[in-house]
Parts: structure tokens; C-alpha cells; sequence
């Protein structure tokens, strides 16, 4: 309740919220959150206040039910175009943990988002959520992030963005196919969009039928980019861009060709694994890996063989650090491991020139670092330098790959939109199933002198049944068949019509009214 009263006084004061309005379109060009209008994030605010009680949370079946009654797709987050590092790594997720932090979304407040699954990596987090009533469920969100955060809303406000409906969906393609990653085209989003989605699936998931679909379309999309473009040709990771910065900066900063530097890299991860692998096309002979254990260091050892891997414990890594020129840090620590104060506590402030290029989320080395005179810090926001001259070269190839990723993007939008068929075609099945029992029970009063036996009598009702599937056949095919959303909807309309659904649902509810007043 206090987070609410917060929200809602913060906004009296404040004209304007950087959240994407559900109806305003989002620049994917200059990469810049529209504003929503006072007036909407005042609602949002209000709602937020009365957000507070955790709802049980539902099951799979209830998931795949709504989603055939309206739910709309919704992404908010931020990456690395919106929000500084020092924003990021307050929401950063562990991949473990994100079916987790799926579960309390849907549960928390008003319990309006449906499905939720989250994505969350060195340049993003985001919340890929499916909900009917989007205020609500944006208010749900946003309480979410500001709970997991405990960042000040002014803070949040800066930084996240929303999108809803097609823009949600192009927003996913458009990540999945490496086309808002900070290396264009590379390849690593594409398998943590996997991840993602294979996540949601699981048992313990909150995926449900609309955003296992829209995830699944993604993957699809970002496969049809690397194949059938060249997005992906001489693509870089972030790894490889950390590699490229230190190489770039090296006389810059050590006085030191890039070839004679002794370098380091603290952990023995996934990112560790690929730096080498950087490292290793560019002649590198000698690295030295400290880490806590020693078997993934041994791992790494077999599989660079060429190269020689000398491997150090956490104990020694002030005595690593002090015998390196370039150290890489990329280790899963939601704590500094380098700061200013430690390099001082060992001696190493005021010595010979030192580069810390620190690629983890959240970040291993201090801003601190930079106030040290001989020492060189660079986190993954330094990386736009690197790549900066990449984007340009690929606009040809981010034009073919968008052409694949609408396609995609229509596929998934007019299936989404198929969903909205079923209740007409529920309605229209049960109102000729109701005309076909009326006149079957008339039948049935006319024949009963006519002393047909319980075979016969079956054999009349399939008769019937028979009758009314083939005449519905042809309406329903055709429903299904409609490609475009602006035909699916002109054919559900002609068929509610046609059949006087409408007229029959009110009628329908008003008999449910009448028989709750008795």
C-alpha cells in the first residue's frame, strides 16, 4: 500500500510517464519510449495502490481458457538502448529463476496477467506477459519491478518501456532475429529466446497457449533470419565486441600493442567459453582463468587445447590482477569483485596502467574503478563504441530480415485473432444443436405410434446430427480458412448476423439474469 501511495503522489507531481501507451506506436528507429498522457498514468497509479494482495495462482487449464477470450499480448522491460547498467542489473533474473519470477507476476495484485514469461540477459530484462485487461495488468507489472528493484519510481519511469498488441509481438521478432541486440544479428539472443520459451512450457511455467505461441513463432523467425540473410555473417557477441574494445584501446590505455598483453579473465562460464574463443581466432597463445572451483577451468582446457589456460583460484586473483595488463571479468557475483578500495587494499592503485573490461550483468567491477589514476574501467555499455561502425554495413541485411520477420509477425497475429473465432463457432454449433434436439423431440412425439425400436430411433437421432454437421461445415471452414484479420472479423460478423448470435447470447443472458432474481 505505502508503494502505492507513493505511485500515486509522485504522479500528481509529475506530467508524464516514459511507459509506451497501449495505443501509441514505438520508434524502433531511434529506440525512444512514447509517453503515455497523464490522465492514463494516473489510472495506472490508482489501480497500482490496490494492487497489493497475491492471488493464487492459476492453473493451466484456466490459462489455455482465457486465452480464447481476448487476451492481448504486452512486453514492458528495458535493454540496454533505454536504461544504464546501474538500472539493469537491479532487475537481472538467473535463467533458473525466471519461472519463478513468472509465477509471482501472475500472482501479485490483481491477478489481471494471464501469462508471463521473462527473458532476462546482460543487454535486457522483459516481462512478455498476455492479460485482457492491459491497465491493470500494467499496474500488476509495474508493482512487480518496483518490489524487485526497490528502485524509486522516478527511477523506473526513466527507464521502462511497454508495448501491447502488434507492436509486443513485432518487439519480439525483432530481438529474436537479432535486430535489437547491440551486436545486429548476433546469435547468442536467439538461443536465450529459446531458453525463454522452453521455460515457459515447463511444468512450473506460465507460458499458457497465446505467449508459447508468440514465442515459438519468435524462434521460428530468428531461424528464417540467420538462414536466409546475411544478418548473421561475421556477426560478433558481446564477447567478441569486449575483445574488439580491448584490442582498439590498448596502446590507448596501456601503452601496450594489444599481441604483448598478459591477459585474464575471472570466471569460467558461458561468456568466458566465447571470449576465448574471440581470443583464440585473433593468435592467442596464454590466458590465465580464475575461478572459485576448478572444473570448469579444466573444461575450458579441453577445449582450447592451442591455447595454454594457466588456472588460478579466487584466493589468488589479487595476485592474477597484479601480473595482468587486460582483465576480463565475467562471473555471476550480484557483488563487485574488483573495486577501488580492494585495488588499493592490494597495492595495485598508482601502479603500472591496468584495463578491466567487465562484461557481466550484474556488474563484477565498481564504477568506483575509474576514480583509480592508472587503472582503465569498461562495462558493457562501453561496447556501442565497438559497434557503432557494424550497424551500418548491415542496413541492407536488417531490411531483408524485417520482410522475413513481418511475415512471421502476420502469422502470429492472424492466429491470435483465429482464437477470437471460438466463441462464434461455440455459439453457432450449440444454437443448431439446440434447433436440431427441439425438432428431434417433435419428431419423436409423431413417431412414437409408429413403434420404432430404440436402434431405430438412435439411427434418426445420427440422421440429425449428420444433417446439421455437413450444413455447418462449410460456414466453419471457411472461418477457419480466413487468412486476413480484417476478413476474419468481416466473416464473424456476417455469421453473427446470418445466425442471430447476438440476439440469441442477450437473450441467453437475460434468461441467467431472471433465473439469479428468483
Amino acid at each position: 500500500m505505502r508503494f502505492g501511495v507513493l505511485v500515486l503522489a509522485h504522479l500528481l507531481a509529475t506530467p508524464s510517464l516514459a511507459f509506451v501507451s497501449l495505443n501509441n506506436h514505438y520508434d524502433y528507429n531511434n529506440q525512444n519510449a512514447l509517453k503515455v498522457s497523464s490522465a492514463t498514468a494516473l489510472q495506472v497509479a490508482v489501480e497500482v495502490v490496490g494492487a497489493t494482495e497475491i492471488k493464487p495462482r492459476k492453473t493451466r487449464e484456466e490459462r489455455l481458457e482465457a486465452a480464447s477470450k481476448g487476451l492481448q499480448v504486452h512486453c514492458v522491460g528495458l535493454s540496454i538502448h533505454h536504461a544504464d547498467v546501474e538500472v539493469r542489473e537491479k532487475l537481472a533474473v538467473p535463467e533458473h529463476l525466471w519461472n519463478d519470477a513468472s509465477n509471482d507476476i501472475c500472482a501479485i495484485g490483481s491477478g489481471a496477467v494471464v501469462e508471463a514469461a521473462v527473458l532476462s540477459t546482460c543487454n535486457r530484462f522483459e516481462v512478455y506477459y498476455a492479460a485482457s485487461d492491459p491497465h491493470a495488468a500494467m499496474a500488476d507489472v509495474t508493482k512487480y519491478l518496483a518490489d524487485r528493484s526497490g528502485l524509486p519510481v522516478s527511477t523506473l519511469r526513466k527507464n521502462l518501456f511497454m508495448l501491447s498488441g502488434d507492436d509486443a509481438v513485432w518487439h519480439v521478432m525483432r530481438v529474436s532475429g537479432g535486430l535489437d541486440s547491440l551486436i545486429v544479428g548476433e546469435g547468442q539472443i536467439l538461443s536465450q529466446v529459446r531458453q525463454c520459451y522452453m521455460h515457459s512450457a515447463e511444468e512450473d511455467g506460465c507460458g499458457g497457449k497465446v505467449l508459447s505461441r508468440l514465442l515459438n513463432n519468435a524462434l521460428a523467425a530468428g531461424k528464417r533470419v540467420r538462414s536466409e540473410t546475411a544478418i548473421s555473417k561475421g556477426s560478433v557477441s558481446i564477447s567478441s565486441a569486449a575483445v574488439e574494445l580491448s584490442e582498439m584501446l590498448s596502446m590507448q590505455d596501456l601503452q601496450l600493442p594489444f599481441s604483448e598483453s598478459r591477459l585474464a579473465v575471472v570466471g569460467a562460464g558461458k561468456m568466458t567459453r566465447l571470449l576465448i574463443t574471440h581470443l583464440a581466432s585473433r593468435g592467442l597463445e596464454k590466458i590465465i582463468i580464475v575461478n572459485r572451483s576448478m572444473g570448469r577451468p579444466m573444461e575450458l582446457q579441453e577445449q582450447f587445447p592451442d591455447v595454454e589456460i594457466e588456472i588460478k583460484l579466487m584466493d589468488d586473483l589479487w595476485d592474477v590482477v597484479g601480473r595482468s595488463d587486460i582483465v576480463f571479468t565475467a562471473t555471476s557475483s550480484v557483488d563487485y569483485v574488483i573495486d577501488e578500495q580492494r585495488l588499493e587494499e592490494n597495492g595495485l592503485a598508482g601502479g603500472r596502467p591496468l584495463m578491466l573490461v567487465d562484461i557481466s550483468v550484474p556488474r563484477n567491477v565498481g564504477d568506483d574503478c575509474k576514480n583509480v589514476p592508472n587503472v582503465k574501467a569498461y562495462n558493457v555499455d562501453d561496447l556501442k563504441a565497438v559497434v557503432a561502425r557494424n550497424t551500418a554495413s548491415r542496413q541492407k541485411e536488417m531490411i531483408e530480415a524485417e520482410t522475413l520477420l513481418r511475415e512471421e509477425a502476420q502469422a502470429f497475429s492472424a492466429w491470435r485473432e483465429a482464437l477470437s473465432a471460438i466463441p462464434t463457432i461455440n455459439q453457432l454449433q450449440e444454437r443448431a444443436n439446440a434447433f436440431r434436439e427441439e425438432e428431434l423431440k417433435r419428431c419423436t412425439r409423431k413417431l412414437s405410434n409408429a413403434n420404432l425400436s430404440e436402434r431405430e430411433m438412435e439411427a434418426v437421432e445420427r440422421l440429425s446430427r449428420g444433417i446439421v454437421n455437413k450444413l455447418l461445415h462449410g460456414p466453419m471452414t471457411h472461418l477457419r480458412k480466413t487468412e486476413s484479420i480484417e476478413g476474419k472479423q468481416a466473416t464473424l460478423k456476417e455469421l453473427s448476423a446470418m445466425f442471430r448470435l447476438e440476439e440469441e447470447e442477450t437473450n441467453a443472458n437475460g434468461r441467467r439474469s431472471s433465473s439469479r432474481r428468483r
